[in-house]
């Protein structure tokens, strides 16, 4: 789907009317944030610049006044530096003023005597576990347009004997299926501008070294050393925020604490964070609470893990807490996990949803005869429209073998 109008076409509403909200409106767009957003994008990326701009010169910085605008020049930077063949990065100085912020920065390099074969090695184990990307996609964004992602319990981490519950599970397993999962999914997905990735609580089994539940301390069946896991767990999320990447324009990433990691989800949201600060597309919401509230347009949604409350104080929460979002909108939804299963409710018109998981069951689950179907789904939301379809990546159950 083609966005309504080019840069140009916004660029001289804004000029016009004066702001985001008016500009949009004129322009008949029902969500602001996407005026605001690719403005800002291109401004960022010195896609409207000043003219003229002499040769040789870029634009630094520019000051307003009454009749026009002044353009302050410096000596345009040279090429992007590239590390020589055969040498590695050893070290960087820096130049900073009296807020810590970086002015210039000094880049040494030495010869490379990395082991051989470690690199081999390296792409070797990345191949064995990683989906491959979805092509990166030549088409417009349509700016009216949000998908969802809810994640809800990977339980990355856990252990599963396959001959005990009839479906093993393990680091490997885990991060293999989501990320093929995540490919698939988003492939189907349509090109909308925002990408909302909802961790949904639970991405971890085990939220320390103990290997317990945090409240009730029951022992979990975990299948490696717990820095091992979170390292590897942060990576897999990086993996999915890629692949969206290549299919919409912005990605935001809500990570929510679950029963499981009420704890290492904030490493898992620091981890990201800290990975995308530079990177404009990636916007990781690190406001702590067990509750998220985000509007689109006429639509409002909330998340939780869903371990504290249930629906009906889910939907007071929201209604409460925003009461000018839940006032603006005709379309409201409220999505949790922590069940396992699909489960969906109407509280007054908010629809309140839980999502199955793509992990397998552990000996736990498996003994108490927990069993639900397992899928991972995305949700198109569109800004006046509310809900107006769904995409779903299913996985069938497993059948246990009978020995005789």
């Amino acid at each position: 789907m083609r966005a309504k109008h080019t840069l140009e076409e916004l660029l001289a509403a804004y000029r016009e009317h004066g702001s985001y909200r008016k500009a949009a409106g004129a322009l008949g767009y029902v969500n602001h944030d996407a005026v605001r957003w690719r403005l800002k994008h291109a401004a960022a990326h010195g896609d409207i610049g000043f003219e003229p701009v002499l040769p040789g010169f870029e634009v630094k910085e520019t000051s307003a006044k009454i009749d026009g605008v002044w353009v302050r020049q410096a000596r345009e930077r040279g090429p992007e530096f590239q590390t020589p063949a055969g040498h590695v990065v050893k070290g960087v100085s820096a130049l900073v003023d009296g807020e810590g912020r970086t002015i210039q920065q000094w880049v040494k390099t030495r010869e490379d005597d990395v082991v051989p074969g470690l690199v081999d090695a390296l792409e070797k184990r990345f191949a064995e576990t990683a989906a491959p990307l979805i092509p990166s996609l030549e088409c417009q964004l349509d700016v009216d347009l949000m998908e969802v992602y809810p994640i809800a319990d990977q339980h990355f981490g856990m252990l599963a004997w396959g001959r005990e519950t009839g479906d093993a599970y393990d680091m490997k397993i885990g991060a293999a299926r989501l990320r093929d999962c995540a490919a698939r999914l988003i492939s189907q997905a349509p090109a909308a501008e925002t990408a909302l990735i909802l961790n949904l609580g639970d991405f971890f089994h085990a939220d320390d070294t103990r290997n317990t539940t945090p409240e009730h301390g029951y022992t979990l069946d975990v299948d490696s050393r717990y820095f091992k896991i979170v390292e590897a767990g942060v990576a897999l999320l990086v993996d999915v925020i890629e692949l969206a990447l290549q299919r919409h324009g912005r990605i935001v990433v809500k990570n929510l604490p679950g029963n499981h990691d009420p704890h290492a989800y904030v490493v898992l949201t620091i981890a990201l964070k800290e990975r995308y600060r530079a990177e404009p597309r990636v916007i990781v919401d690190a406001e702590p609470g067990d509750f998220f509230y985000r509007r689109f347009g006429n639509v409002f949604i909330g998340a939780t893990h869903g371990h504290k409350t249930k629906p009906d104080r889910m939907v007071m929460d929201m209604a409460v807490t925003r009461r000018a979002d839940w006032a603006a909108c005709d379309y409201r939804y409220f999505y949790f996990g922590h069940i396992h299963h699909e489960s969906a409710i109407e509280v007054g018109d908010v629809r309140v949803e839980s999502f199955q998981t793509i992990a397998s069951k552990d000996a736990f689950n498996h003994s108490h005869g927990f069993n639900a179907g397992r899928a991972l789904v995305g949700i198109t939301l569109h800004a006046r429209d509310g809900e107006i379809g769904r995409h779903r990546v299913n996985l069938p159950q497993p059948m246990k073998k009978v020995t005789s």
